[in-house]
């Protein structure tokens, strides 16, 4: 029988993105049905897979290796009982089909009695019959077929992730060690309802329609008799037991998210070079913010009122809510930004109150789309972008991304390291970076004669972020070039 696998699954298995098998089912060199793929033909498509040197079975390996370490338990592991549930559902499945097996066995010893007594009769038939009956058990019995390695590793993945699939979007991701199905959602790239992340709203609220989940923290929010008739489960106190289906409520654009007012505290304030401050804010616990990546909020030290206010992009990931970076320039202190002077006044310390307002902005990615991505920046324009970026790479529906960094002084580019990380570990990543004047145009048409010499302008999604006369020579340059407009997002720091 054939083992048949989601998109998501054989990406895991494999340690390809789904982007990638995406586009080989459009290209034509990979067949798929109703959304799902074939065992044997991956291993067509990929020949020389060797799955004891895929992502997946490495994270396997590592278990192993580290003897089921507590940190490995808690990061990579289900909980003992999720673990132990999962094992069941599996020895359910594999008891259904030794009876079948059985019953097969019994219909076929039934089938040769019948055909003996034919023969005994003289049939002709009969003994053509019993010769092919009798061939096809020889030929099943003295197979020599090698292990299906694709269905063995897939068995033992959904002992250790599983696959939550949403309605009506369509989206799918992975629930992995003791994960909520909420953190799940997040670290996958995906903007989820919710509120406190903490059991006490109830915003996270979601209808189970297929498969079991199981309670792993405690909360205040009450579900209804009518909620709880109807299924219903708090995702951020609930883990996946099974693969899931759910409906739940996702954030389609900058308009489905609520504006938000919130303290944060600093955790740190950490130079990235000499004109270029990391800050670091940690929300509490039950009271997060929700936003999109590339989004901006308002940041206002507490108790100082509008003097002491600045907008910056937040330059972190939204799957990890609690924590937001945001990277400040001096030329944002010498620009009048009361916030960003007393930043590099040295008058902001850890542990110290901050207000944040927002998010705002739509300089936001559509991952609908999943079309090849090139993101195009200046100096701290990079903000924005690595939130795009590692927003992205949590999707993993993206065949290609490639970021094109200018600086208008050496060494300006103060994440370098970052990106080369990137583009070692992902063989779909790349990173070109460029000097640029702060002249008429900022580097613009110079960053953007990079994407455009790269090819295939009409069949990217091209993301611009810097100041004015940065975007709009770029945005020039690329339109001159054959650039589809609908393509370009832009946002000017």
């Amino acid at each position: 029988m054939a083992q048949l696998l989601t998109l998501s699954r054989a990406a895991q298995l494999i340690g390809v993105t789904r982007g990638e098998l995406q586009k080989k089912i459009r290209d034509g060199d990979l067949a798929a049905h109703d959304g799902m793929v074939d065992g044997a033909e991956l291993r067509r498509v990929y020949p020389d897979l060797c799955l004891e040197e895929s992502g997946a079975f490495e994270r396997v390996v590592q278990i192993k290796e580290q003897a089921f370490g507590r940190r490995v338990r808690e990061r990579l592991l289900p909980s003992q009982e999720v673990l132990a549930q999962r094992l069941f559902a599996q020895g359910q499945e594999l008891d259904s089909l030794r009876r079948h097996l059985a019953r097969y066995h019994e219909l076929l010893t039934t089938v040769r009695a019948r055909i003996e007594v034919l023969e005994q009769d003289g049939a002709a038939p009969a003994r053509e019959l019993a010769g092919m009956l009798d061939d096809g058990l020889a030929a099943v019995l003295g197979s020599q077929d090698s292990d299906d390695t694709v269905a063995v590793m897939n068995d033992m993945l959904r002992v250790m992730t599983a696959q939550v699939t949403i309605r009506p979007s369509g989206h799918e991701f992975f629930v992995e060690g003791s994960e909520t199905i909420l953190e799940a959602a997040l670290h996958a790239g995906l903007a989820p309802s919710y509120g406190c992340g903490n059991g006490n709203c109830g915003l996270c609220k979601a209808r189970l329609i297929a498969g079991q989940t199981r309670q792993v923290r405690n909360t205040d929010y009450p579900l209804s008799e009518v909620e709880r008739a109807q299924n219903y489960r708090l995702l951020c106190s609930h883990t996946a037991v099974s693969d899931l289906v759910i409906e739940m409520v996702e954030a389609q654009s900058p308009v489905d998210i609520p504006e938000q007012q919130i303290v944060a505290r600093v955790r740190s304030v950490a130079s990235l070079d000499a004109d270029t401050l990391l800050l670091h804010l940690q929300t509490p616990r039950t009271n997060r913010l929700r936003f999109l990546a590339g989004q901006n909020v308002t940041l206002g030290y507490a108790g100082g009122g509008i003097d002491f206010r600045g907008d910056y992009p937040v330059a972190s990931c939204p799957c990890d809510d609690r924590n937001l970076l945001f990277h400040v320039t001096r030329a944002d202190a010498e620009s009048g930004d009361g916030f960003a002077a007393r930043l590099f006044a040295g008058a902001v310390h850890a542990g110290d109150p901050i207000n944040v307002w927002g998010p705002f902005g739509d300089f936001v990615l559509r991952p609908e789309r999943g079309l090849p991505l090139a993101f195009v920046c200046r100096d701290a324009g990079f903000a924005p972008v690595k939130s795009l970026v590692e927003h992205a790479l949590s999707l993993d529906c993206f065949p290609e991304i490639a970021v094109y960094w200018a600086a208008t002084r050496p060494g300006g580019q103060y994440l370098a390291n970052q990106c080369r990380a990137w583009a070692g570990a992902l063989d779909h990543f790349s990173y070109r970076a460029l000097d640029a004047d702060n002249g008429a145009d900022a580097g613009g048409r110079a960053a953007a004669a990079l994407v455009v010499a790269d090819g295939a302008l009409a069949e990217k999604g091209i993301y611009l972020a810097g100041d004015h006369a940065f975007v709009d020579a770029a945005r020039d340059r690329l339109l001159a070039a054959g650039a589809p407009s609908g393509n370009i997002v832009a946002t000017v720091l």
